[in-house]
């Protein structure tokens, strides 16, 4: 794909992926665990294009839901895709359904944020979904999830919250963690604990 090339209706979206990412059979037969593994090692845009084939339907469904603009929606459809080009190559991802939909979202969120100046919290989706306080699993329990997450990040006592925050939300390691709060490491890693393990409890207690 041509960097910052953009797709303005449904038909180049499927001519895109019917052609240049047309796969195999074999593809088509891998589980996404697979195809991940797969396009890690190789980088082949192919078996990436049939893996989000599978979920497209899914990222444009989100899309709609906090873009509410077909253009833009569509838009973002690729731009995502663009993003999953490099991010897959580099990090491990272990359930890519959910982590897809939280990228997807975090996409539209900073996109609206950026064009109406609104305040939205990004949820670190590589973070997310390799913790288990921030897994989601089935599709029509994400949005849920991530609401009551959401609230219940406001239960926390305000050292738990500014650093669960800047571990999970704004990737930042505990060192940079100490250095921005003034917090000592056994504190910070303290309050990280604590306040995933109350996230936990009141995630549960609303289940």
């Amino acid at each position: 794909m041509q960097a910052g090339k953009r797709f303005h209706n449904g038909e180049e979206i499927f001519f895109y992926f019917s052609t240049r990412m047309s796969s195999s059979k074999v593809h088509k037969s891998l589980t996404d665990a697979d195809l991940l593994l797969e396009y890690r090692r190789y980088g082949e845009l192919a078996v990436l294009g049939e893996l989000y084939d599978r979920y497209m339907t899914l990222v444009y469904g989100v899309c709609m839901k906090y873009l509410k603009d077909r253009e833009e929606s569509r838009d973002a459809v690729m731009q995502i895709f663009e993003k999953l080009i490099v991010t897959l190559r580099e990090h491990e991802v272990a359930h890519f359904k959910s982590w897809l939909f939280v990228t997807s979202r975090n996409h539209c969120l900073m996109q609206l944020r950026a064009g109406k100046g609104k305040k939205f919290e990004e949820f670190s989706s590589l973070r997310m979904e390799n913790d288990t306080v921030f897994h989601l699993d089935d599709e029509p329990e994400m949005e849920a999830n991530l609401t009551k997450l959401e609230k219940c990040m406001e239960t926390l006592v305000v050292e738990q919250k500014q650093c669960v925050q800047l571990f999970y939300l704004q990737q930042k390691c505990y060192k940079e963690i100490v250095q921005l709060t003034g917090f000592d490491d056994n504190k910070v890693k303290s309050y990280i604990q604590n306040g995933k393990r109350n996230l936990k409890i009141c995630m549960d207690q609303h289940g």
